[in-house]
């Protein structure tokens, strides 16, 4: 798993052009993943919220969008610079209802027990130094029964798919990240991250064994990412 610090560090430094090199990565399908994860927050209908490796706050704001104004979102991050790109957005386009920006490591989460029926974390996970030690912070927040964790993250492609994204992560990704952003090396991190990432099935038996049951996991765009949803126990 990734040293936290060189992660915190890699992040800083793409912070100001992360959006637009998301966008352009992901040839704009990221809008759908997001679009799919925010909807299913909805239907659970959670009376709070935290969403966790925030980044820039696209998640976050998609979600103050859709769900009710009396609904708090607590977005949390790691890394100040992309924090202050998401407050820099807020402050140009504030929304009705609570929302807050503020530092927060998925290993140590300043969010008191049982105090948020929703966490999201947005291709976030695969970034944690310690996986397993995050996704029990995660069940820590949640209220029992009621609390319910989306996790939006790339997975392993389908087998009809898996060459053709291979090609894409290894020859061309690098060197568009490269003109997107002026940094080649944050995004052969990715693909590295990427590739040893475990399978959807196999990421359900590591958030179960977290302490969460109900798990599912749905794949999105030929299994490129996967939604799960676990409800905390």
């Amino acid at each position: 798993m990734p040293e936290g610090k060189a992660v915190q560090s890699m992040f800083s430094g793409i912070s100001g052009r992360y959006d637009s090199a998301n966008h352009i990565l992901s040839g704009g399908i990221d809008w759908y993943w997001r679009y799919r994860l925010v909807n299913a927050v909805r239907r659970h209908n959670p009376s709070a919220v935290a969403d966790l490796a925030t980044g820039s706050g696209d998640v976050a704001f998609a979600l103050r969008k859709k769900l009710p104004a009396d609904c708090p979102i607590h977005a949390l991050d790691f890394c100040e610079p992309m924090l202050d790109v998401a407050r820099q957005k807020q402050a140009a386009k504030p929304l009705p209802g609570e929302l807050s920006f503020a530092f927060g490591d998925c290993l140590n989460l300043p969010l008191p027990d049982n105090s948020v029926e929703a966490v999201t974390i947005s291709f976030g996970l695969r970034n944690l130094e310690d996986r397993h030690k995050g996704l029990l912070e995660m069940h820590r927040i949640l209220k029992p029964e009621s609390g319910a964790l989306f996790v939006l993250e790339f997975t392993q492609p389908d087998p009809w798919l898996k060459p053709f994204y291979r090609f894409y992560l290894q020859r061309i990704l690098p060197s568009v990240a490269k003109w997107a952003t002026g940094n080649r090396d944050a995004y052969e991190y990715l693909v590295g991250s990427i590739n040893q990432f475990p399978r959807k099935s196999a990421l359900a038996e590591e958030i179960r064994a977290a302490g969460f049951k109900t798990v599912t996991a749905t794949g999105l765009t030929g299994s490129i990412v996967a939604l799960h949803k676990a409800i905390a126990s």
